[in-house]
């Protein structure tokens, strides 16, 4: 309870109880539950002062002393706490809702589920003050500073936090949503699993930030810096980017969908399982991006720039395929290495049932001799579904297809899809006569002049000794010739189009 002695020096007036408190400075005031509403107290001190569960509603406390005072529960409603000196105070549970605490000093104090609703906290100090669980909702912040302080789980929803200083803050789970962030400085603050929605962050330095799991849904981060920053699994969706700086940034796992990235600068950053389905990605900077397994569904990826700026500007319209267009441009080895794979790999269609494995072994062995590079599949393990998406797209990078027909069972369907769809790979089918005749729909396949005749056989010793002979020269042969004819088709369709130009 309160001291009525002290209340009564009290009601002598300010400069009295100054004065008492300078003659002795051991004296504690205990105004615990008093009722100090409306009072005028300008410029006491109230300096280690016991408040707790004071009402101080509508009081004048403007310049007043409350270092390391105790407020706790105390209710300053509506108060004039301007300028106060509350450095180091406990305010637990607090009400300051729609006080006036422009330039007034938190540092260090204990704030912890206080309530500064619609409180005007400009220009404050709240350095490494306790703020969790504090309700800041629609609270004005502009300017203050707030380095260090915890703000985990704070309700700072439309709030005002411009031009603030949050630099190493603790914001991990704080609500934010529909708050004006623009300019604030967030160096080295924690943001992960904060709720930043329609946050305006415009011009906000978020470099190097953690907001891993952050939900930063349609948020404005036109022109934002979150070079090196943390947004691992964070919501990003339907954002404003617009010329973001996001070099070296993880968006590992983000969620990007309809975000607007125009001109974003993704340098360096690493985009692992990362949705941008239906975001627009036109004209973004991506040079040295990692890219793997993302969600482009929808997107627009135009003249993405996958040089430094320091070259000269290539652009290509595909996300996924930039990194590789950039070394397939800048790196020799890559492309030698394509140009050895298109000229050396040879697919090799069979069964790997117990009798034909040791034939497609062999002719691996065979092939391997040569210098080409063998690939074979088992139709037998494999998800149909997949298998032949996989064998299409090493068919197109083949110099020849070796098939075996003997005992086919999937091989002619697998044939039906690559004949036809791939006229300048050759096809040489082969047979071992003493287990087996051709399969009746085969003779099909003779009107394409990528298949080369059937080449029989006996015995595996048979097929060794006539290899280079009978399988790797007429192959050769048939694959130059189809590609001296492709050659000559497109040299006819651009002859055609200079005769009509």
């Amino acid at each position: 309870m309160v001291n009525k002695q002290h209340l009564t020096l009290l009601k002598r007036g300010v400069e009295v109880w100054n004065e008492n408190r300078r003659k002795n400075p051991e004296f504690i005031p205990d105004f615990s539950r008093a009722d100090l509403s409306k009072e005028k107290l300008s410029g006491a001190d109230f300096s280690k002062a016991n408040l707790f569960n004071a009402n101080l509603n509508e009081a004048d406390l403007s310049g007043v002393s409350l270092f390391r005072a105790d407020l706790s529960k105390a209710s300053l409603s509506g108060a004039n706490l301007n300028r106060v000196n509350f450095a180091e105070s406990r305010l637990i549970k607090a009400d300051l809702s729609n006080s006036s605490l422009v330039e007034v000093d938190f540092s260090e104090a204990d704030l912890s589920t206080a309530n500064f609703q619609q409180a005007d906290l400009t220009r404050g100090k709240l350095r490494s003050a306790n703020l969790s669980n504090v309700s800041l909702i629609e609270t004005n912040l502009s300017s203050a500073y707030i380095e260090k302080a915890n703000l985990s789980g704070a309700n700072l929803s439309g709030a005002n936090l411009s031009g603030a200083n949050l630099s190493g803050a603790n914001l991990s789970g704080a609500n934010l949503s529909g708050a004006n962030l623009s300019e604030v400085y967030l160096s080295e603050a924690n943001l992960s699993r904060a709720d930043l929605r329609q946050a305006n962050l415009s011009g906000a330095r978020l470099a190097r930030l953690n907001l891993s799991e952050a939900n930063l849904c349609e948020a404005n981060l036109e022109g934002v810096d979150l070079s090196e920053a943390r947004l691992v699994r964070a919501n990003l969706s339907r954002v404003n980017l617009y010329e973001a700086g996001l070099i070296g940034t993880n968006l590992t796992e983000a969620n990007l969908c309809e975000a607007r990235l125009v001109k974003a600068n993704l340098t360096a950053s690493q985009l692992v399982g990362t949705n941008f389905e239906g975001a627009n990605l036109s004209n973004c900077l991506i040079y040295g991006i990692s890219a793997w397994n993302l969600k482009l569904h929808g997107s627009t990826q135009l003249n993405l720039i996958i040089t430094p700026r320091d070259e000269p500007t290539i652009t290509v319209d595909n996300l996924e395929v930039a990194q590789f267009i950039y070394l397939l441009l800048n790196n020799k080895k890559i492309r030698d290495v394509i140009n050895t794979v298109t000229s050396k790999v040879v697919l090799i269609l069979g069964r790997f049932t117990e009798e034909r494995l040791s034939v497609l072994n062999t002719i691996r062995e065979e092939l391997r001799k040569y210098d080409y590079l063998p690939v074979l599949f088992d139709f037998e393990k494999s998800d149909s579904r997949n298998i032949t998406e996989t064998v299409s797209t090493v068919a197109h990078m083949a110099r020849f297809i070796i098939a075996d027909i003997t005992n086919p069972k999937g091989i002619p369907q697998e044939l039906q899809r690559i004949i036809p769809q791939l006229p300048s790979v050759p096809v040489l089918p082969i047979l071992q006569n003493s287990v087996d005749r051709e399969y009746g729909m085969f003779w099909d396949f003779q009107q394409y002049s990528s298949v080369l005749e059937i080449y029989d056989y006996n015995s595996l010793q048979e097929l060794v000794a006539s290899f280079e002979k009978d399988l790797i020269t007429p192959a050769e042969a048939k694959a130059r010739e189809l590609i001296e004819k492709k050659l000559k088709i497109q040299e006819e369709k651009l002859s055609r189009r200079h005769r009509k130009q």
